[in-house]
């Protein structure tokens, strides 16, 4: 193989490299984001004899919510958090050691003028660290997203989960939920903040044309890794 064709396969396979990485790839879909199908019930046993009939009793004095196997439940995104964290740090330290010139029997050790050879000696040392460091993080998620109930606990928390998917044009966005509700936090419109949804999994991500090009190549996040040396 000559060094041109190595050359030109080369090329090739970057140019094959770079338009894979062009290509839109959609969502994907999930499995644990599949609606719930809810329980199927026997059919009911009617009865003659009675007004009343247990088997299709309705609540009188109950809002209509979420509360079975299931059920759709609205989740109102109110997410709005914010961190900072700042840290500095300063020392110093400085040392200084003399040994003058050295006795015997209360005679200094003859020396040199002229070389200013001595025996005497001194050493002095200085040293300093500075360190500042600052981070800051803010985000802010609103909306709503529908959800169905996946399961009902022994304790009667319901377990939801959720996704809803939006395309326009050539751009995709996606927001996917997950967690458990607590059935005395659900509204009498059947709806519940995110901020009481325990053990959240809030996923948003888009997808498509508009969401690749806010990537950094693959080329530039080299660069910009740990790896890069310099």
């Amino acid at each position: 193989m000559t060094p041109r064709t190595v050359i030109w396969m080369s090329l090739s396979g970057l140019v094959l490299l770079q338009l894979t990485g062009c290509v839109t790839t959609p969502a994907p879909q999930d499995p644990a984001y599949v609606p719930a199908e809810p329980v199927q019930s026997a059919m009911p046993v009617y009865r003659n004899g009675s007004l009343y009939q247990g088997a299709s009793n309705i609540g009188l004095f109950r809002d209509r919510v979420a509360f079975r196997r299931g059920d759709i439940l609205t989740v109102l995104l109110v997410e709005d958090t914010n961190a900072n964290k700042k840290a500095e740090t300063t020392t110093s330290k400085d040392n200084s050691v003399g040994i003058d010139n050295a006795t015997v029997l209360g005679y200094a050790l003859p020396s040199s003028s002229k070389s200013k050879f001595t025996l005497g000696s001194t050493l002095k040392s200085a040293n300093s660290f500075s360190g500042k460091g600052e981070s800051k993080q803010s985000n802010t998620l609103t909306g709503t997203v529908t959800v169905v109930v996946d399961d009902v606990l022994a304790n009667g928390n319901l377990m939801i989960r959720g996704q809803k998917y939006l395309a326009v044009n050539q751009g995709a966005e996606f927001v996917r939920i997950s967690g458990i509700v607590r059935p005395e936090d659900i509204t009498p419109d059947n709806q519940v903040k995110s901020t009481l949804v325990a053990d959240a999994h809030i996923e948003y991500r888009g997808a498509g044309t508009v969401a690749d090009s806010n990537i950094m190549g693959w080329l530039s996040r080299f660069f910009n890794s740990k790896w890069w040396l310099f």
